[in-house]
């Protein structure tokens, strides 16, 4: 076995893990995933502030009253979404040892297979907590954030096509990079039990989508989706399975644009 490469789950070599001993990915004496998280969490939350300041009825550039042409609008609300997946591969390639070895980002036949069975799994559960949190506060109170996407899109299927896009492919690649790569490894580094990791990363993924009427799924959602993470030992799985949580709002977008 080479000095930079652990095993896996199966005992087969994982290139998702390294020997902490290797290269030099500690960065002013932490870990270059925590340096990684926090940068891209903080450009997240500024560049959102900028573009709600733009984008806002104050500014002149959006009118109040111009909701058929809101498409644009909401397809940059996804905009700082993309710092959260770029800050932790730049990361990885300055002080890591690169996507493959830090991420595993290439998805094997394995993590295809655990990546769908978690990630439908993800969806059955957070199902079955939504049923339970309308039983307990009543329907008015649990919203769907993409259907109110889907609204404010108002009737151009091009921007429905491309929130299902992101959906589906976007937000599962930089979400789980941020998450169940840059943070992971960086919690690995110091020892955290993976029982623990698991909880944390489950804990922080309910908390960036900012949906406090839907944190208990958001939270199951994240357990599933890191399970697949935690059994294969590579973030790649961990993105099919978030991919495949995301695939039925994205198809229900999809279905909305095509009618």
């Amino acid at each position: 076995m080479s000095a930079d490469r652990g095993e896996g789950e199966s005992g087969e070599p994982d290139p998702a893990r390294r020997d902490p001993g290797w290269g030099p990915f500690v960065v002013a004496g932490m870990h270059w995933g925590f340096l990684t998280f926090f940068a891209a969490v903080g450009g997240f939350y500024l560049v959102a502030l900028v573009l709600g300041a733009l984008l806002s009825g104050d500014s002149g550039l959006v009118s109040a009253t111009s909701t058929p042409d809101l498409g644009p609008v909401v397809l940059l609300a996804f905009l700082p979404n993309l710092l959260l997946g770029i800050v932790p591969m730049l990361g990885s390639w300055r002080w890591g040892a690169g996507l493959r070895v830090d991420f595993g980002i290439l998805p094997g036949k394995r993590e295809l297979v655990v990546g769908l069975a978690c990630g439908g799994f993800a969806l059955l559960a957070a199902y079955l907590v939504n049923l339970i949190l309308l039983a307990a506060r009543g329907q008015d109170e649990v919203r769907d954030p993409l259907a109110e996407l889907s609204r404010l899109a108002g009737d151009e299927a091009a921007w429905l096509v491309a929130i299902a896009l992101f959906t589906v492919i976007g937000a599962p690649l930089t979400e789980e990079l941020l998450l169940r790569g840059g943070l992971w490894n960086a919690l690995e580094h110091y020892r955290v039990p993976r029982y623990a990791i698991l909880g944390l990363t489950a804990l922080v993924f309910a908390f960036l989508h900012e949906e406090p009427a839907r944190t208990p799924a958001l939270i199951v959602q994240g357990l599933a989706i890191g399970a697949a993470r935690m059994i294969t030992g590579r973030t790649s799985a961990s993105i099919v399975a978030h991919a495949a949580n995301n695939l039925v709002p994205a198809l229900a977008l999809l279905q909305v644009a095509a009618g």
